[in-house]
C-alpha cells in the first residue's frame, strides 16, 4: 500500500458535521496545474479523519496521513488501511473530515528527491532507499514504482512508502544521481539532420522523409 507512516494527532478546535467547499474555478486551476505537471499515474492526497465522536470521547483525536493512490477513492482507502493497523480505527465507526491533492510547488525545476520504502519480497520485509532526479515528487514516485516492479517484480500495492524528502546535492549517496550533479555536463547529440549547403538550396517543403540517422 502506498502511504506514509507520519501521522498528525491532534485535538478539533471545531465541530466538523460538514466539510466547505471551495470556490467553482478552483477546479479549472487543478486542472491547469495537472496539465503543467504531466499525467502522472499516483497523485499525492493528503487524508484527515478521526473516530466517530462518542459520549466517552466527544473530541477524537484527529489523523492526518499522505497517501499516493490513483483518485481519492483509493487514497480513502489507503487511509482506512493504515488507520486500522496503526490506531485502530475501522472505516464503520470512523469518519473523513477532508481529503485534497497536494501539487508542486515548482513542477518546471529539477531536483534531487530521496525516498524510503518498505517493501515485501517473496521471502520477507525490506526497508530500501532510493533517489531519483525529476520535476516533482509524483515522477519520482512513479519511477520508484517502475523500478520495483523491474528490478525487484515486487507489485505496486506491496510497497509502503515511508518518507520523502528533496535532497541537496551534496547530500545524494547514489551513483545514478551523482553523474549528473556535475556543473560541466555534456550530452552527446543524437538528432542529427543534414542541412542544405546554401539558401538557394533551401526549399519549404520536402519530398522525402528527412534521415536521422548515426554519423
Amino acid at each position: 500500500m502506498r502511504a506514509t507512516r507520519h501521522i498528525y494527532q491532534g485535538k478539533p478546535t471545531g465541530p466538523y458535521n460538514h466539510i466547505e467547499e471551495g470556490p467553482a474555478n478552483l477546479s479549472f486551476f487543478a486542472s491547469c496545474l495537472e496539465m503543467v505537471q504531466g499525467g502522472y499515474k499516483f497523485h499525492q492526497y493528503q487524508v484527515v479523519g478521526r473516530h466517530l465522536p462518542t459520549e466517552a470521547e466527544p473530541n477524537p483525536t484527529v489523523y492526518r496521513m499522505k497517501v499516493w493512490a490513483e483518485d481519492t477513492v483509493k487514497a480513502k482507502s489507503k487511509f482506512w488501511y493504515f488507520l486500522r493497523k496503526l490506531r485502530r480505527v475501522k472505516k464503520a465507526n470512523g469518519q473523513v473530515l477532508s481529503i485534497n491533492e497536494i501539487f508542486e510547488k515548482k513542477p518546471t525545476t529539477i531536483k534531487n528527491f530521496g525516498i524510503w520504502v518498505r517493501y515485501q519480497s517473496r521471502t520477507g520485509y525490506h526497508n530500501m532507499y532510493k533517489e531519483y532526479r525529476d520535476t516533482t515528487l509524483n515522477g519520482a514516485v512513479e519511477q520508484l514504482y517502475q523500478e520495483m516492479g523491474s528490478r525487484h517484480r515486487v507489485r505496486f500495492p506491496c510497497v509502503q512508502i515511508i518518507k520523502t524528502a528533496t535532497v541537496p546535492a551534496s547530500a545524494c549517496k547514489r551513483a545514478n544521481t551523482q553523474q549528473f550533479l556535475d556543473s560541466k555536463i555534456k550530452f552527446p547529440q543524437t538528432f542529427k539532420l543534414i542541412r542544405p549547403p546554401s539558401r538557394t538550396l533551401k526549399t519549404t517543403f520536402k519530398a522525402t522523409r528527412p534521415s536521422t540517422a548515426m554519423f
